[in-house]
């Protein structure tokens, strides 16, 4: 069986008016999210914060500063594994973490 095929016949399964209005928990996602990014960072340096914020993505409060050094492996790094707002994030529900454009405060507004 082909992937489309088994996905297609799972959401044709799934009672969407029971399950209307659920989403994943906050905590979940902040780890899915940082899993996800620590697998990019094996496979290459990320793409650096001031291209990040020449793309069009606003940068969090720590982000902003890093782009400022003129250390490409800073630049490069992911700042969220050594940011307190990541553990956090993984453990409650409701982080007390306010600042804005922080990827770990926008998890647990959805």
């Amino acid at each position: 069986m082909n992937d489309d095929h088994f996905f297609t016949r799972l959401a044709e399964q799934t009672d969407t008016e029971h399950d209307a209005g659920k989403c994943a928990p906050a905590r979940l996602k902040s780890t899915l999210y940082s899993a996800l990014v620590m697998e990019q960072t094996a496979s290459g340096p990320l793409r650096s914060l001031p291209a990040t914020r020449a793309a069009g993505r606003s940068l969090c409060v720590f982000e902003h500063v890093l782009r400022l050094v003129p250390d490409e492996r800073v630049t490069s790094m992911n700042p969220c594994r050594i940011c307190h707002a990541r553990l956090l994030a993984e453990r409650f529900e409701s982080p007390p973490i306010y600042w804005p454009h922080c990827p770990y405060v926008e998890f647990k507004g959805r």
